[in-house]
């Protein structure tokens, strides 16, 4: 029988969730007019990073490894939007430098876990 993951103790999931309240918590001080837009659309995807990991854990390894690959390309996807967020003028270049580098971190990470699956 395949070897299952409890994601609650994984470390890719507990950062994947810290980046999705702290994206959270950056994008309720963007303006009303992007509430359905830009905003929606980073919160669903940092909610996506930690999500794949969990859903991902139920299944095969095989399975495990395509859905921490949708995680970490949500990851990029996300990086993208704080880029666009930053021009805007919706976040500063610290809150930006600071979720990049935890994102980037997140994406060495998983790739590593995903490698040893």
């Amino acid at each position: 029988m395949a070897k299952r993951h409890n994601y609650k103790n994984l470390n890719i999931w507990k950062l994947g969730l810290e980046i999705a309240f702290e994206v959270s918590d950056v994008i309720k001080k963007f303006p009303s007019l992007e509430r359905f837009a830009l905003s929606d659309q980073m919160n669903r995807c940092s909610i996506s990073i930690p999500s794949n990991i969990a859903e991902g854990s139920a299944g095969s390894q095989k399975s495990f490894k395509h859905f921490i690959n949708v995680s970490i390309g949500s990851s990029f996807e996300l990086i993208t939007q704080l880029l666009i967020a930053k021009h805007r003028l919706y976040l500063t270049e610290k809150e930006f430098q600071e979720l990049e580098t935890k994102i980037e971190h997140f994406q060495r990470m998983a790739s590593a876990f995903q490698n040893q699956l």
